[in-house]
């Protein structure tokens, strides 16, 4: 029997449950949305990762996705399972909850309570609410002639992954590049006032956390007719030099390298420049990388076809 992979359970519970708009967010009636993502310590906990960290990034995945379209979080519940055992001593419980509260203040979000049980390993499951205050873009909505925009240049996170796993070396990389990639693992900073400022000229949005490429599919195959096109890779500065020195390819970190909590959407060329005003009033950087345009559900980067693949729970690797 062939093992299922993360999207195909996805599908089975989508078709049984009769929900039809897969999307990052659920929207309910009267502008409520709401959120959840489970961190798992086995595969979402990088070495190096203090308890306060961990915590925070359980908070983290709810604000990126929540961020991406343009919704203010309101409040959280979060579930817990604790291992029973001598790796979760009390300064653990203490710093998961100093990274709570560290959360919390930060991105305005009230945690109002949740659970806790026995578990063999540490995870952290987030649920949260927020309102939305126009038309929450879903992933479906790009059509010809949009604009492809993101939030912010990719590498770091995958640089960063290949710093503390892998024990990738930065001989000539700066020592800046070096603290910025791990940072980005360690303390990811989702885009919130990005998503604030411009979810409601979106045509179609989506977070970065699962790659590049796969979001990029995400919009292009749930959109109808179009194909994506990319023009302006946005790869972080000194990546390409990093990628020589440890025989990795700076395609392969930008694309496909995942955990990273950048935007990617699409604005129709009607507002691009509504857009493009509004995030300098917010003193936010708005990248354009391409266009969408009539196709089948593909993404090209340079006329290349790109391929959909990015980090995948339960994917054979």
């Amino acid at each position: 029997m062939t093992n299922l992979d993360e999207k195909q359970i996805i599908r089975i519970f989508a078709n049984k449950l009769g929900i039809s708009n897969l999307d990052d967010v659920a929207l309910l009636d009267k502008g409520i949305v709401i959120k959840s993502d489970m961190l798992v310590a086995s595969t979402d906990v990088p070495s190096g990762m203090e308890a306060w960290q961990i915590a925070r990034k359980s908070i983290v995945s709810c604000i990126s996705d929540l961020a991406a379209k343009g919704v203010r979080p309101h409040a959280a519940v979060i579930s817990l399972g604790i291992p029973n055992s001598c790796s979760m001593r009390q300064p653990d419980i203490e710093g998961l909850a100093e990274g709570f509260a560290i959360a919390s203040k930060e991105f305005g979000v009230k945690i109002v309570g949740g659970d806790t049980n026995e578990a063999g390993e540490l995870v952290i499951d987030c649920s949260m609410i927020g309102f939305a205050r126009f038309k929450v873009p879903t992933r479906s909505g790009a059509k010809p002639g949009d604009y492809v925009i993101v939030s912010g240049a990719f590498g770091f996170a995958p640089a960063g992954l290949a710093i503390l796993l892998q024990n990738a070396i930065t001989v000539h990389s700066s020592i800046i590049f070096k603290k910025q990639a791990v940072k980005s693992v360690l303390e990811p900073h989702p885009r919130q006032s990005f998503g604030l400022a411009l979810a409601r000229y979106f045509s179609s949005s989506i977070d970065s956390s699962d790659g590049l490429a796969v979001s990029l599919y995400e919009l292009a195959r749930q959109s109808e007719g179009v194909d994506i096109i990319i023009y302006d890779i946005p790869t972080v500065e000194g990546l390409d030099r990093f990628a020589q020195e440890n025989s990795l390819d700076t395609h392969e970190l930008v694309f496909h390298g995942g955990e990273e909590y950048e935007i990617v959407a699409t604005i129709s060329h009607t507002k691009i420049r509504q857009a493009e005003a509004a995030a300098r009033k917010a003193g936010v950087s708005l990248h354009v990388i391409g266009r969408v345009q009539r196709g089948s559900g593909n993404v090209f980067v340079m006329n290349k076809l790109l391929e959909n693949r990015g980090y995948m729970h339960f994917h054979k690797r």
